[in-house]
């Protein structure tokens, strides 16, 4: 059977387009045509993905749609014969951009505009979370269900070691960290803020880092810049680093002393699985899908009290017991990640649909 995927972008690195790669190997090793199409694409990616302007885009007997933004695939997935399988991977809410930046305001209004445009113009719709399952029933999509995301630790926990960073992350500070892009629903400003009641009750030998690209809202951005001049802490506790590549990136994980998201909005948050993967321990805000995604490992708190939550930092960096309880708990959880995990659920989804 041919069982295509398309993706509006795909970026190596890129949460949505790695796994829309490995569910099309899960494909083609089960027997399956299965091929990537997308509208813009890393260079280094052209002979491993293919241009949605390919005629072989639209002749997939099932064709499933990768869906987090608007783009001209939208209303082209509605109108093809075959089956249609929407997999929605979510839309941050309008709202968190309207300070910032009202272009994102609008494409991201108009990105759930599109994707109510698609119920009862798809043959089953797929949620990564059960969380955003229920926002696409909450739209009037009929027949729904959950299929994660195939995340990719092997960047993370196979990645070559970087000694000259390592020797910076390695000089003695704590290092908190967080990874994704710097966005307001991601609410850097909260990390701001817990950075400034851990130095004050708990320890004065800290430093953040933040992964991810921060070019995207330049008024967030001096938002935050902006933030730290005034609670008056040393700029160079907090360590913006921009996109990097998978070993800098694995070198963060590998001297993280805690992963922390404070996030008030995620559809599924692929670096929680990531933490886990690497052996840091999380603390996290209950929010969104979260709470699904740790599935009780980690350290979950609501509502966002900072003060509570520079206490249990503190307490995952320096109690080793309770340290090595936390990571027990996340090790058991990080199976339910596993490649054959989405093997068997990609086969179950297959199997509802006849192929």
């Amino acid at each position: 059977m041919i069982i295509n995927q398309w993706v509006p972008a795909a970026h190596r690195g890129d949460a949505i387009g790695d796994s829309a790669r490995t569910v099309r190997d899960m494909l083609r090793a089960a027997g399956h045509v299965s091929d990537l199409y997308a509208l813009t694409m890393d260079d280094d990616l052209r002979e491993d993905v293919k241009p949605f302007s390919d005629p072989g885009a639209r002749q997939g007997q099932i064709t499933i749609f990768h869906f987090a933004l608007p783009s001209p695939m939208t209303e082209a997935f509605a109108s093809l014969s075959g089956t249609r399988v929407l997999q929605y991977h979510n839309i941050t809410p309008a709202p968190f951009f309207a300070p910032y930046d009202a272009q994102m305001f609008r494409l991201a209004a108009i990105g759930r505009q599109e994707l109510r445009s698609l119920a009862g113009r798809v043959d089953l719709a797929l949620g990564d979370s059960e969380f955003n399952r229920q926002e696409l029933e909450a739209l009037g999509f009929g027949r729904t269900g959950v299929m994660p995301i195939a995340v990719n630790t092997g960047r993370i926990t196979s990645a070559p070691r970087r000694p000259p960073l390592e020797r910076i992350l390695g000089d003695g500070l704590i290092n908190i960290l967080f990874v994704g892009r710097i966005v307001p629903n991601k609410k850097i400003e909260d990390h701001i803020r817990l950075a400034e009641v851990y130095k004050r009750y708990v320890d004065s030998y800290y430093r953040f880092i933040f992964v991810g690209r921060y070019d995207g809202l330049p008024r967030y951005y001096s938002m935050l810049r902006a933030l730290i001049v005034q609670y008056r802490m040393l700029p160079e506790r907090f360590l913006f680093t921009g996109g990097v590549p998978d070993e800098d990136l694995a070198a963060y994980y590998r001297w993280a002393d805690a992963y922390v998201s404070l996030s008030e909005h995620e559809g599924f948050c692929v670096p929680l699985v990531e933490a886990m993967a690497a052996d840091v321990p999380v603390l996290a805000y209950a929010a969104g899908a979260v709470p699904e995604t740790l599935g009780g490992a980690g350290v979950l708190f609501a509502p966002k009290d900072l003060e509570l939550a520079a206490e249990m930092l503190g307490t995952l960096v320096y109690d080793r017991p309770v340290r090595e309880r936390v990571l027990e708990g996340q090790r058991r959880r990080l199976a339910h990640f596993a490649p054959e995990r989405i093997q068997a659920r990609l086969t179950d989804v297959l199997a509802t649909l006849g192929a």
